[in-house]
């Protein structure tokens, strides 16, 4: 019996190392926001520029709900990643890096000074560590404006992250904002990163352009030659086509570009193993599918590290903890095997000390095998139909700030955002969605607090 259970612990102890040797980890962070006039000491009711205005009495040592990120909260997330994962594969940063500001209150100048000092810290903690860099709209002045050709901000910009790129990359990135590599130089793994502001609906540089920057075309031919060199490909962007999880309706790409989004990964969806995006703030994901509504690709949109409530009309009490996130990935495949994301609850911080900690693992939270797009189909259709995988989303979505009761429409607006990117499927999604959840209101709330306590059982 004895020497079964020691073919046993062998067999265990052979299998789990051999698993940790085909696990990578990489980080990703976002929209980062660097607000440089955040004056915790300031008499004023309003601590920060990119308040708009709003008093800020709770202000602390690392920030404020309606700020963006002072420097001690960039310091304590990039230290934290250092302390909490210090030799990672690589880092995935995907932009936004000024505060919200009018452009008055900007320029070139304070924004490449903004991009260089966050360059800076995050060579300086991670000096050996390479990072795919991606352009956020707001790492232009004026703000959201990309123009689809060079200019002296994409100029400067490969410059400032001149060690990050290869001499292709540089060109590319000059020209249009966008590069692709090797991943970490391996045969047979890729990286693509995209210039998705291109495609927001506030840059008026693009909207009369079928394929701003070419980059469409470009991109075809980067997933066309990565199928015939059995290249498996990872996507990077800061805007995320589809819709906002937390405003009905509310879309970042004009029509016809996310159409021709869609089609590309609908098309390259074989080579494809992960897209990885920020600009909203918010913890989130979206599903791609095929023609006949298989899971071909997931997206995952990770939270940002300014904990700044916005400001779009229609969107209630929308702010965040700050959050950092982990993907642990197969070095063989690149099949994204786990998400692990990290947080700091900003109040705690500001009345002790700053804690970063686990907030939550994905496989452990809503019992999947993996982040592979069938598993993310899987976790979609568990929040759609389970209430309490609903509410356990809901918070995680503003990594812990917004603790309330995922509602009826509030369920609508994340499920159809979550699994439907095609703007007309979205439309049907809400009607169909909508359409279920109708019935006597006191029913309704009753069924809905009965959920809550099962919730917490």
């Amino acid at each position: 019996m004895a020497c079964v259970w020691k073919v046993i612990f062998l067999n265990i102890f052979i299998v789990s190392g051999r698993s940790k040797v085909l696990t990578g980890n990489f980080w990703h962070i976002s929209d980062l926001h660097w607000d440089p006039s955040y004056d915790v000491g300031s008499t004023s009711a309003s601590k920060c520029a990119s308040s708009g205005g709003r008093p800020t009495p709770n202000a602390g040592t690392f920030g404020d709900y309606s700020c963006d990120s002072p420097w001690t909260l960039i310091n304590s997330s990039v230290h934290a990643m250092r302390e909490i994962l210090p030799d990672p594969d690589f880092i995935v940063w995907t932009g936004d890096d000024t505060p919200h500001v009018p452009n008055e209150q900007l320029g070139e100048e304070p924004v490449l000074r903004i991009i260089g000092n966050l360059t800076h810290i995050i060579k300086s903690v991670f000096p050996n560590t390479k990072v795919y860099s991606a352009m956020g709209n707001h790492d232009y002045h004026p703000k959201s404006q990309m123009p689809p050709e060079k200019n002296n901000i994409y100029e400067q910009t490969a410059n400032l992250w001149h060690d990050w790129l290869h001499t292709a990359s540089k060109e590319t990135f000059k020209t249009g904002g966008y590069y692709t590599e090797k991943l970490l130089n391996q045969t047979g793994f890729r990286v693509m990163v995209l210039n998705t502001n291109l495609y927001y609906d506030q840059n008026k540089l693009t909207e009369n352009i079928k394929d701003p920057a070419d980059q469409f075309s470009w991109a075809h031919k980067v997933l066309q030659d990565a199928a015939k060199n059995n290249e498996k490909v990872y996507i990077i962007g800061h805007v995320p086509p589809g819709v906002f999880e937390k405003k009905r309706d509310k879309a970042w790409f004009r029509k016809e570009f996310n159409k021709l989004y869609i089609d590309l990964i609908q098309k390259h969806s074989a080579v494809i193993l992960g897209q990885f995006f920020g600009h909203h703030h918010t913890d989130s994901f979206r599903m791609f599918y095929s023609s006949n509504g298989s899971p071909i690709s997931a997206m995952f949109l990770t939270p940002g590290v300014t904990p700044w409530i916005t400001t779009l009309p229609g969107v209630t009490d929308g702010g965040n903890n700050p959050g950092i996130r982990i993907f642990e990935y197969d070095t063989k495949t690149l099949v994204i095997k786990d998400i692990v994301t990290y947080y700091l609850n900003l109040t705690y911080a500001n009345m002790a000390h700053a804690r970063w900690e686990k907030e939550y693992r994905l496989t452990e939270a809503f019992r999947v095998p993996d982040a592979s797009p069938a598993s993310m189909h899987r976790v979609m259709e568990r929040i759609t139909s389970d209430k309490c995988s609903l509410q356990k989303y809901f918070e995680f979505n503003s990594v812990g700030y917004d603790l309330t009761d995922c509602h009826a429409d509030c369920r609508v607006d994340h499920v159809c955002a979550v699994r439907e990117v095609d703007f007309e499927a979205y439309e049907r999604c809400v009607l169909k969605e909508g359409g279920s959840s109708t019935g006597p209101v006191l029913l309704t709330l009753l069924l809905s607090l009965m959920l809550s306590l099962l919730c917490l059982n």
